[in-house]
C-alpha cells in the first residue's frame, strides 16, 4: 500500500482538526473493510490521546434515501467521542467545527447492559436498552465533497460529526421501534417524515447488526454507552442559522440552532 493505515488515520486526523477534507483514501488505496477500521481506529487513537473519550457507537448509512443519496450500499459504523454530544435546545458550532455538515433525525438507546457480537438479535438489543432518546446527528466528512465508498466513510469514524440528545428518555417497552413516526422541521417548515422500518427494518436491527459487525472486530457495545441507531430521514445540509426540530412517535422531541 502506497499510504499506511498510521499515515491515513493521522491525515484524517489532521483534516479534523484543522477543518480541511483529504482525496478519497480509496482513490489511493485498494482499502478492505478491515484496513478501513484499523484506519478509524487510529484516528480514534489520536482523538483519545488529545484528552477526548469513547462514550457510545454509531451505526450510519441504514437507510435508502441516504444510501442512495451517498452511494453507499451498506451500513457503516464509528465510535462517538464525548466532544461530540451535545443537549436540545443547544447552539451547535458547525461553522467553527464541522467542514460539509448534514443533519439525519434517529434514536439513540442508551445501554443498561454489554452487547457483545456475533450472535446477538434484536430481542437483546431490547433487553440490553435502558432507555430511548430522540436525537439529530449532524454528519461530517473529511473526504472532498462526500465522494465516498464504504471504505472511506468507516476509516472516516463513519462520517461522524456530533450529536444531539432530546432531554426526554422513553421506556423501551413502550416504543413501537418498526412504526414509531418521526416528523422533521427546518426553520419552522416541514421538511421530511419517516418511520422506524427506515433503521434496516427496525432500530433494533440496525444495533443487532452494529454489535456483531464490531464484535467481529473484538470491541463490545458496553453498559452505559450512547448507540445512534441510523436515520429515519433523508440527510439535509445545514448552515449557520438554520433551525431544526424532530418529534419521534410517543418517545419526544429535540431542537438545535446552527451557528
Amino acid at each position: 500500500m502506497p499510504v499506511t493505515i498510521e499515515e491515513f488515520g493521522d491525515e484524517l486526523y489532521a483534516a479534523l482538526r484543522e477543518r480541511r477534507t483529504v482525496p478519497p483514501l480509496t482513490s489511493r488505496a485498494d482499502l478492505s473493510i478491515e484496513d478501513a477500521y484499523k484506519i478509524s481506529l487510529r484516528l480514534r487513537d489520536r482523538r483519545i490521546a488529545d484528552g477526548d473519550e469513547v462514550i457510545g457507537k454509531k451505526i450510519g448509512v441504514t437507510s435508502k434515501p441516504v444510501q442512495d443519496a451517498l452511494g453507499v450500499h451498506q451500513p457503516d459504523f464509528g465510535f462517538l467521542m464525548r466532544s461530540m454530544r451535545h443537549d436540545s435546545g443547544c447552539e451547535l458550532p458547525i461553522s467553527t467545527q464541522l467542514i460539509q455538515p448534514r443533519a439525519e433525525g434517529e434514536l439513540a438507546l442508551v445501554l443498561k447492559r454489554d452487547l457483545i457480537g456475533p450472535g446477538v438479535a434484536p430481542a437483546d438489543v431490547m433487553a440490553a436498552t435502558e432507555c430511548v432518546l430522540p436525537c439529530f446527528e449532524i454528519v461530517d466528512s473529511r473526504i472532498h465533497d462526500w465522494k465516498i465508498r464504504i471504505q472511506d466513510t468507516i476509516a472516516d469514524n463513519a462520517s461522524s460529526g456530533l450529536f444531539v440528545l432530546g432531554r426526554e428518555a422513553a421506556d423501551p417497552r413502550r416504543v413501537d421501534f418498526v412504526t414509531c413516526g418521526i416528523v422533521v422541521e427546518k426553520n419552522g417548515e416541514l421538511l421530511s417524515t419517516g418511520a422506524g422500518a427506515a433503521a434496516l427494518g427496525s432500530p433494533l436491527h440496525s444495533v443487532a447488526w452494529l454489535a456483531n459487525t464490531m464484535g467481529a472486530f473484538g470491541v463490545p457495545l458496553k453498559a452505559g454507552e450512547v448507540i445512534l441507531s441510523g436515520s429515519l430521514v433523508p440527510l439535509e445540509p445545514v448552515r449557520a442559522g438554520d433551525v431544526m426540530r424532530l418529534q419521534i412517535g410517543t418517545v419526544g422531541g429535540a431542537s438545535v440552532r446552527f451557528a
